[in-house]
């Protein structure tokens, strides 16, 4: 009688047509069969077509068994003697018989010539156990390590080899957000291994997940060789999770040296065959953990590449080995990325009658999965919506085209795709500055037979920068190397977002493109700074001039005094920040601080401008009355108030309505959304009002001049009347005027520059050394100076 608890009288069948080695047509008969979404329990034995089979424990070539990554027993089968035994698996993958590594499995030997297992998941995605009717091998129940001997090469790798000195590759377990990839390495040769120059070797035993400064570190499977084996190969394996073999790369030559050290030939390959691990899931429906973790996987693994790439080409410049990453390469990153993100998400795609959805959110990228079933009751699908982008898809008109009445659609915003797919992957015929718009967004109708568009797809894109009323937006789609424009239109925009229609569902992205601004002018810099700098000069010595001289009772210098105060602060701390500029950019609150300081500090001094140009249009329009008692018109408590109320309200109010809008790329106020007007509109205004009072007080003051006596017209020297007169226009502001009229001609912006920093020298010379009162006590100072150096 039979021992039911003996797993070869106690068994399930697995009699799968599919599995046989034999089936080499997986490609045609999509979906592909995948273990990874079988519920194993148990014991099995296998039949083809109700003959008995076995699994093949040699190698199986890729796409046979109905699979992607067909499984083979590694180690041989036992005999009747052995019992159970336990045996790893291996998937053949990229020309490599041992690419993957699966989970061990139990295998027993039974009477009349039959073999059960004890088949557990897989643990790579879509691979599958194969079939074979063929013969066994039957080999002892120890799986001898992989070990073949190879001729010696021409030189003896063990005097001639390349020294690897990387601390980093210590064997100390780390969750870091930074991690090392050897794939950014292009290897070359035999290297020897040290830490911090002490002698080291490749680990031949399991290593935790997170060491030797990676994400998934590799060890060399069987053990090193003695100096007698020569040179030997071993696989690699790649440990992920629980799994100590998860992945698999390609073998390397392993040669132990007198001395007591080894040698190793190392290949390129590393962690590639991810991305061809998840290209290769097909049909399978996942959880959304599942997706997820995976996805962050996949996109940590892409950065560290980059970053690995781009530290060594950085750090190692004079290495023929290290060189930045290329154009080209950037695209393929991109390609992978998106491929491999396009099929995880299309595994969270299930049946439905009626309407599901799924979404999700990481650190870099947003999900948004929409499905309908022919029970469907909605007229239109919700809009699908991330953080900086949505769209809006006929996606019911979409499901009425296929033939089960059902359709999904796939919506996903990358936050950080524009490392790779970048803007000036945008080729177009003119000269200019690319700058990426919006996140990266793609659209994709997974599962679905149909996927024509019954009408154009609309996409509303966030602005992610500064709008540039000058530039020129373009809604463009990401073909294989480039980003082109075909299919794609603006429909709508404005200063914060921008609606693209596309006839077709691809990967999207909104480019704008500015005009170059001229090359820095050395010399016009340097004009600039000296300018200013004898304008800060001039506005503290014209301070000091105020407030220690003394002047006449009917004299007033709030206005002057203020007005030099609001600019000198002004000016100084714009220089400032223009200097520091890549010091305080980074910070942007400070950025924007700064900016809102500048703007009260600059809107103070043209109130300040326009406070000085009424006070001076009153005193001509009584300079007839010259010997009348003077009395003061306005006090200075009042001119304060109205000085500093109305640029501290214009900033209050600006603030209130639009806080993001300071703190430009230059510190300053943002152009976009009209936000500068908050600016201009309160200076255009004071200018215009100064230019009607200056050419008032021009007339005034030429009508005046003809009624007065000869004897006090002969006092006045002509000369400085009309410097006065042109220097007053440059002290009320009116040569800010300029401004609006350079248009990048070189001599305006050199006259616009020179007359507005020197405000401070213009009030300087006009109140203070054309003043007599003032230059007789500058004489009496100077005197007493005099005094005190001889005594």
């Amino acid at each position: 009688m039979a021992n039911l608890s003996d797993p070869c009288y106690n068994h399930t069948v697995l009699n799968d047509p599919w599995r046989s080695i034999n089936n080499t047509d997986y490609i045609a008969s999509k979906p592909y069969k995948c273990d990874t979404s079988v519920s194993w329990r148990g014991w099995y034995r296998l039949f083809i077509n109700n003959m008995s089979a076995h699994i093949p424990d040699t190698c199986v070539a890729t796409g046979h068994c109905g699979t992607s990554a067909p499984l083979w027993l590694h180690g041989g089968h036992p005999t009747v003697m052995d019992g159970v035994v336990t045996r790893d698996f291996c998937g053949h993958w990229s020309d490599y018989c041992c690419y993957f590594r699966s989970f061990p499995i139990k295998v027993k030997a039974c009477p009349d010539n039959y073999y059960v297992y004890e088949l557990v998941t897989p643990a790579v995605y879509c691979t599958g156990y194969c079939a074979d009717t063929g013969s066994i091998n039957t080999s002892p129940t120890t799986v001898t390590p992989v070990t073949i001997a190879t001729a010696y090469p021409s030189v003896d790798p063990c005097y001639n080899y390349t020294v690897l000195d990387n601390p980093w590759r210590a064997n100390s377990s780390q969750i870091s957000s930074s991690y090392k990839c050897d794939t950014s390495v292009s290897w070359s040769g035999w290297y020897r291994l040290f830490i911090q120059s002490q002698n080291a070797k490749v680990s031949d035993t399991c290593v935790a997940q997170y060491s030797c400064g990676t994400q998934f570190p590799l060890w060399i499977r069987g053990g090193h060789p003695t100096v007698t084996d020569g040179v030997v190969t071993r696989d690699v394996c790649g440990r992920s999770g629980s799994n100590c073999c998860l992945y698999g790369s390609s073998p390397i030559k392993v040669k132990a040296c007198p001395g007591n050290y080894y040698v190793y030939e190392l290949s390129q390959k590393c962690f590639q065959n991810l991305f061809d691990q998840i290209e290769n899931i097909t049909n399978q429906v996942l959880s959304v953990t599942t997706v997820t973790d995976i996805l962050t996987q996949a996109f940590n693994t892409s950065v560290d590449i980059l970053e690995s790439s781009s530290s060594s080409s950085s750090s190692s410049s004079s290495s023929s080995s290290s060189s930045s990453v290329s154009p080209a390469e950037l695209a393929s990153y991109g390609n992978r990325i998106l491929k491999t993100s396009e099929k995880l998400i299309s595994t969270l795609v299930k049946p439905t009658d009626t309407s599901d959805n799924v979404s999700f959110t990481l650190a870099v990228v947003e999900v948004e999965v929409f499905m309908v079933g022919p029970l469907v009751s909605l007229d239109q699908i919700p809009r699908l919506t991330t953080t900086k982008s949505s769209v809006d898809i006929d996606l019911i008109g979409i499901a009425k085209t296929n033939s089960k009445r059902s359709a999904a659609v796939a919506f996903m915003s990358y936050n950080t795709m524009e490392n790779l797919l970048k803007p000036d992957f945008f080729n177009t015929s003119n000269d200019t500055i690319k700058t990426m718009m919006s996140t990266v967004i793609s659209a994709t109708l997974p599962k679905t037979t149909n996927t024509t568009l019954t009408k154009p797809v609309n996409f509303t894109l966030k602005h992610i920068r500064e709008f540039d009323p000058n530039g020129s937006l373009s809604c463009v789609y990401w073909n294989i190397s480039e980003w082109i424009v075909d299919g794609c239109s603006v429909l709508e925009t404005n200063s914060s977002y921008t609606v693209c229609s596309c006839v077709h569902l691809s990967t999207f992205a909104l480019i704008m493109q500015t005009s170059r601004p001229p090359e820095s002018d050395s010399k016009l810099d340097l004009l600039n700074l000296v300018c200013v700098i004898v304008g800060l000069v001039f506005f503290s010595l014209a301070l000091l001039t105020f407030a220690l001289c003394q002047w006449s009772p009917g004299v007033n210098n709030v206005a002057r005094i203020n007005l030099c105060l609001s600019l000198l602060l002004a000016h100084l701390l714009f220089l400032l920040t223009q200097q520091f500029l890549s010091l305080i950019r980074p910070h942007q609150v400070l950025c924007a601080v700064i900016s809102g300081v500048l703007h009260f500090l600059f809107l103070s001094g043209f109130v300040w401008m326009f406070i000085e140009a009424v006070l001076l249009f009153i005193r001509v329009k009584n300079l007839s009355q010259i010997s009348s008692k003077k009395r003061e018109v306005l006090s200075s408590g009042f001119l304060c108030v109205i000085g500093y109320t109305v640029a501290l309200v214009v900033v209050a109010v600006s603030v209130g309505l639009l806080p993001e809008g300071y703190g430009s790329e230059y510190c300053w106020i943002k152009m976009d959304k009209g936000f500068i007007w908050s600016f201009l509109g309160p200076v255009c205004v004071i200018l215009t009002l100064n230019m009607i009072l200056f050419i008032n007080i021009i007339i005034s003051l030429n009508s005046t001049l003809k009624n007065l006596n000869a004897e006090i017209s002969q006092m006045k020297q002509t000369k400085i009347m009309v410097f006065k007169t042109l220097a007053q226009f440059v002290i009320l502001g009116c040569s800010w005027i300029l401004g609006f009229f350079t248009n990048g001609r070189k001599e305006l912006e050199i006259l616009f520059l020179i007359l507005n920093s020197q405000q401070g020298t213009f009030i300087f010379l006009v109140y203070c050394v054309l003043n007599d009162e003032v230059r007789q006590q500058f004489r009496k100072f100077f005197r007493c100076l005099c005094c005190v150096k001889q005594h």
